[in-house]
């Protein structure tokens, strides 16, 4: 291990895939790749980044993530141990970690009659990122349960964000510190036979206008103003097209499919089509909704 992390050599490692941690398993490894085990070893471990000057990212599911190929400088943080990701129900409060996968989170809805989480079904990522990216579908977004947060900064500082002091827009947030580490939902309920019923549906619907989990893709572009990015592409006459190794899914367009051997530099070429072209044909200006690392 590198002198920067002596000390913390159980949980660092350098040079780590970063690929296998992304929806679209593209990009080249972090610099320095770290799964702490506690809030207390995860806060150490910014604090000492921050002495180093050490750019410091935090990877959650992984699905709102572009890796570029020639990897991440400085350290990335994996938030998988169990203290991140735990989800308790207390009267019609859930309490989840920000670790935690958003499928978990909706399942459990469900289970226990909370209406509103059955429409977010078959989005893929954890609580930390959907509250970043204020995940939403059908009218519902995340934020709108929210009661509280409770936020890690760049600093190493933990603090409580409540309800008042949150903001949440069409897929962005106020919750812009580096770590979300838990917060939690308030729901009314309703009848859990319903409920399912919409979640089954959900997932039918879904499942049959995007790629198979067992494939390489991801969600590129925002909505912008009532529009889909998808009828764009495809009024752009741009339904199918292909970069190198990844393609514009035939179902819906804003899909990227990234086959084996695709880079971050086919994807960036994709998109730069796909604006230009609804740019210049449509007048609309595409934006992309994942972050390029």
């Amino acid at each position: 291990m590198s002198l920067p992390f002596a000390g913390f050599e159980h949980i660092v490692r350098p040079g780590e895939p970063l690929a296998p941690l992304t929806s679209l398993g593209i990009g080249g490894p972090a610099e320095y790749f770290a799964e702490p085990t506690s809030v207390n070893e995860l806060v150490a471990l910014i604090k000492l980044g921050r002495e180093l000057d050490m750019p410091t990212r935090v990877i959650g599911g992984g699905s709102n993530v572009l890796v570029r190929d020639e990897g991440v400088a400085g350290l990335v943080i994996h938030l998988s141990a169990p203290d991140f990701c735990s989800l308790s129900v207390q009267g019609e409060t859930i309490q989840s970690g920000g670790g935690c996968r958003l499928s978990h989170f909706i399942s459990l809805a469900v289970r226990e009659g909370f209406s509103g989480p059955e429409q977010l079904a078959g989005i893929p990522g954890t609580i930390g990122g959907a509250l970043h990216g204020n995940t939403d579908s059908h009218g519902e977004d995340i934020g709108q349960w929210v009661q509280s947060a409770t936020v890690l900064t760049g600093d190493g500082e933990i603090h409580t964000r409540q309800r008042s002091e949150l903001n949440f827009a069409y897929r962005e947030s106020s919750l812009s510190e580096l770590v979300v580490l838990s917060a939690d939902f308030s729901f009314h309920r309703s009848d859990r036979a319903a409920l399912t019923k919409r979640l089954q549906k959900q997932w039918i619907i879904r499942n049959s206008s995007q790629p198979m989990s067992s494939e390489h893709s991801g969600y590129i572009f925002k909505n912008p103003g009532g529009l889909t990015a998808d009828s764009l592409i495809e009024q752009a006459g741009l339904k199918g097209s292909r970069m190198g190794e990844v393609e514009l899914y035939q179902r819906n367009a804003n899909f990227f499919v990234a086959h084996p051997g695709a880079t971050c530099a086919d994807v960036l070429k994709l998109i730069e089509v796909c604006k230009s072209q609804v740019s210049s044909q449509l007048g609309v200006e595409l934006e992309v909704g994942i972050d390029i690392w």
